[in-house]
């Protein structure tokens, strides 16, 4: 059976229609997210973290299955240069040249500054006229080298 339709069942369709095409599109209004900032606004700060710096791990000293050798202990007279004695360097005004080898033409490592302490582990050695030491600071042992006698004062042993 064919119908056609009347006016008013179309007219009734198209109303249907029209508010449930109105309610979905206010549905979709109200449940969408908020817009983003436009990037203009945006403003901030950055805070540059410096990287950690490595520190070798402790690594503790081997037990020796050995007991130790006796050895003569060499007690220098106080004031006299020798291996294992702690010296002061004094009247640089500047600092005190560290070399790699003996001799002022030697490679330059370091600047002792005055009033610092070494111990003296080599040496001595004669070079360009001058007595030269092999000098390590007790708390760094990178800092060593090689130094003139003449701005050392030799220390009492502790």
């Amino acid at each position: 059976m064919n119908r056609i339709l009347t006016p008013k069942v179309l007219l009734l369709s198209v109303v249907i229609g029209g508010g449930l095409v109105c309610a979905t599109l206010i549905i979709i209004l109200v449940k969408r997210p908020a817009a983003a900032p436009s990037l203009s606004i945006i403003s901030g700060a950055i805070t540059v973290v410096p990287a950690p710096t490595s520190t070798p791990p402790y690594i503790p000293p081997t037990p020796t299955s050995q007991p130790p050798t006796l050895t003569a202990t060499f007690t220098p007279a106080p004031g006299q240069f020798a291996l294992g004695v702690y010296v002061q360097i004094t009247g640089t005004g500047v600092g005190l040249r560290f070399h790699s080898d003996p001799g002022k033409d030697a490679p330059m490592l370091f600047l002792g500054s005055d009033s610092e302490v070494f111990q003296i582990t080599k040496g001595p050695k004669q070079a360009d006229g001058d007595t030269w030491w092999f000098l390590t600071a007790p708390y760094d042992k990178a800092r060593s080298g090689w130094a003139v006698q003449s701005y050392l004062n030799v220390l009492k042993s502790p």
